[in-house]
């Protein structure tokens, strides 16, 4: 009886993650024609099905446009093994911040996301991983509290049932709303990692556009291998910004993942179409199936 409800269980949550990652962030702008959707980096129009078979990359230009975190997870999982960690940590309004409250919930009716960041299990070629995977609708991906410990509690997870930690990281920074207890999540999800590295764990960092402010300069830096997207702008302030403040023009592709590569703070650019295939390869390296 005990297995027959885990099937059913298994079946749902399987249902309900191809629910959440059926199409979302793919949908034609107002006044375009339904059945295209124009690339925002050439121009050209794509059909939406062909943003479909491609999950998001243009097929003329290669640009890897934004995932949600279940269409993500949806891409990467084995079927029917996907369970959520934590669904219901949400954030708070500490500062009563103006609109803070009301925004959130706004966000939470259009996305379907309790947080900035879904937290996971499931395995890869049936190997058992720990899943954190950011999606940049919800306040554009910024760390709050919850968001900070959903992360530690995912490494946590993590290091107990010592399975490998894999994060997806997409996020404008930390959450200006929650104040001074934003940054503090830096401090507290890099000691989870730095606790759950010690303890012999393998944490896979995956950067995503963008990857930039409070997360770039805590838990996404800190794997013992980083992958990137193609193109995608990864650093703590933006380029504009840094321009503006040392008054120079910065060089081509400064702050792009291929320049990172370049300079050794990312180990490999991964198009989306190979991420799966990468990700399996490198568990099946650190693991004891080989």
């Amino acid at each position: 009886m005990s297995q027959l409800f885990e099937n059913r269980r298994a079946r749902f949550l399987e249902l309900r993650l191809r629910r959440k990652g059926s199409g979302v962030p793919f949908a034609p702008k107002p006044g375009m024609d339904p059945l295209f959707d124009k690339c925002p980096q050439c121009g050209q129009a794509v059909s939406k099905l062909d943003w479909q078979k491609t999950t998001g990359v243009c097929p003329n230009c290669g640009l890897h446009r934004p995932l949600t975190a279940y269409q993500r997870l949806y891409t990467l999982l084995d079927s029917g093994t996907f369970r959520e960690l934590n669904p219901t940590l949400t954030g708070r309004d500490p500062l009563h911040f103006p609109g803070y409250k009301e925004k959130a919930a706004g966000l939470h009716s259009r996305t379907g996301l309790g947080e900035a960041v879904v937290t996971a299990t499931g395995t890869m070629d049936g190997m058992s991983v720990v899943l954190a995977v950011m999606d940049s609708r919800f306040l554009m991906g910024s760390m709050g509290v919850a968001v900070g410990e959903k992360i530690a509690r995912a490494a946590r997870y993590a290091q107990k049932k010592k399975l490998p930690l894999i994060i997806f990281c997409a996020s404008g920074g930390a959450r200006m709303q929650e104040g001074i207890l934003s940054l503090m999540q830096m401090a507290k999800t890099a000691a989870a990692i730095e606790s759950f590295q010690k303890s012999g764990g393998l944490y896979i960092s995956c950067l995503t556009n963008p990857t930039t402010g409070g997360v770039s300069a805590s838990f996404a830096m800190l794997g013992d291998i980083t992958l990137a997207e193609p193109r995608a702008l990864i650093g703590f302030a933006g380029p504009r910004v840094i321009e503006q403040t040392i008054g120079q023009k910065l060089p081509e592709g400064f702050q792009r993942s291929e320049f990172l590569q370049e300079h050794g703070f990312v180990d490999a650019v991964v198009p989306r179409s190979e991420m799966r295939e990468t990700l399996v390869r490198l568990l099946a390296l650190h693991s004891k199936r080989r």
